[in-house]
Formats: C-alpha cells, sequence, structure tokens
C-alpha cells in the first residue's frame, strides 16, 4: 500500500509559527494564504483529498505543494518564474502593496470629531495606480504599474475611493454643517389645525 504523503514537520519554531501566521493571514497574496493552509492542515491530520475539498481545489494541486514544502520549505509556496521572465515579488512585498491599496491615501484628510485631521501636503488624496507605483517604489519594491494592477485584480484590492465634498487636503477646510436642527419640530400631517376647523364652520 502506498505511504500517504504528508507535509514534513517544521524545522523549527519559527518556520511553524511564519506558515501558521500566513495561514489565517488577511493581507497576504491568496495564493500564499491557500498554500500555507494547506501545509497546517497537513499538519493536523488531513488527507490531500480532505484538504482540497476544503479549500476547493484538485487533490494533485495539495500533492505537489506538499512535496515543493517538503524540499523547500516555505519559499515552497511561492511559484517558481518561469523562463526569460522577470523575478516576481516576494510575499512580503506583495503583501504590502495590498496593505497600501487598502490604506488611507497620505493626502487624503481624514474626517475625526474635531474635523478633519491634516493630511501631508504635496501627497496623493486618491489611490491610483501612478500614485500606488509612487509609494510602492518609496518603499523600495521596484514594480510597474501594470503589475500592480494584475496583483489588485487577481487578489480582488480595490484602489479607487469617491471624491465627495467632504474631503480637502486644505487643514484650514471645516465640513458643513447640517441644513437644519433636529430638534425642530416636524408639523403633524393628515390633522386640521383648530383655526381651520373654526374658520370652515
Amino acid at each position: 500500500m502506498p505511504k500517504l504523503l504528508a507535509a514534513r514537520a517544521p524545522l523549527d519554531e519559527q518556520e511553524e509559527r511564519r506558515v501558521r501566521k500566513l495561514a489565517s493571514s488577511r493581507h497576504a497574496p491568496g495564493d500564499w494564504i491557500q498554500r500555507a493552509r494547506m501545509i497546517v492542515g497537513s499538519w493536523e491530520g488531513q488527507r490531500t483529498t480532505a484538504i482540497a475539498a476544503e479549500l476547493g481545489c484538485h487533490p494533485q494541486t495539495v500533492r505537489e505543494r506538499l512535496v515543493r514544502f517538503n524540499a523547500e520549505g516555505l519559499d515552497g509556496l511561492g511559484d517558481r518564474p518561469g523562463g526569460g521572465r522577470k523575478p516576481r515579488l516576494t510575499e512580503q512585498e506583495r503583501g504590502t502593496l495590498i496593505r497600501l491599496a487598502r490604506s488611507t491615501p497620505p493626502g487624503r484628510a481624514e474626517r475625526v470629531s474635531e474635523g478633519l485631521a491634516a493630511a501631508e501636503p504635496d501627497k496623493d488624496a486618491q489611490w491610483s495606480l501612478d500614485a500606488l507605483t509612487r509609494a510602492a517604489h518609496e518603499h523600495g519594491i521596484q514594480v510597474a504599474r501594470s503589475q500592480i494592477r494584475r496583483i489588485l485584480r487577481t487578489e480582488g484590492v480595490r484602489w479607487r475611493y469617491p471624491h465627495t465634498w467632504i474631503e480637502s487636503t486644505d487643514p484650514d477646510f471645516v465640513p458643513k454643517g447640517r441644513g437644519s436642527s433636529p430638534s425642530t419640530p416636524s408639523r403633524p400631517r393628515g390633522r386640521r389645525s383648530s383655526v381651520s376647523t373654526s374658520s370652515a364652520r
């Protein structure tokens, strides 16, 4: 009877901690998260067919990832670059791009209880692909605009935000107040006043 394939035991506590953290991450790339969950599932005694059914993939995909993890460790969760292609971004770099796209742009004033929090001058108030590319380069990530678009679309991350009148990069900007006081009593409908009734008589 063939031996059941399983992920090897972690080399140390650090490797186990990193794999489990990646498996429960909300900001890491989706493919890395899924592959880490394959390893964790195997550590917990699940067979490849059960792991595949839980993650919605083919059992052969799980087997291939277990084999790569057993040979390469955490690096085996990534993709091998194809011939002639530029090296792919690391899992940490892709995670940074995702966090940037989900964050508030540095030039966008945020509404707080006292009014608006001051934004950084000369910074982008709205995320665009060009703005994200500049921010990525400031973080030391050399990535092209088109590559950022592909990553965010793959991960289902929206980077465009609607622009409203409440947003301003001017720290002295004060948002408009309400048009009327909520304490102003509303006139009841469907009932005649005593004046109208008496005049009608």
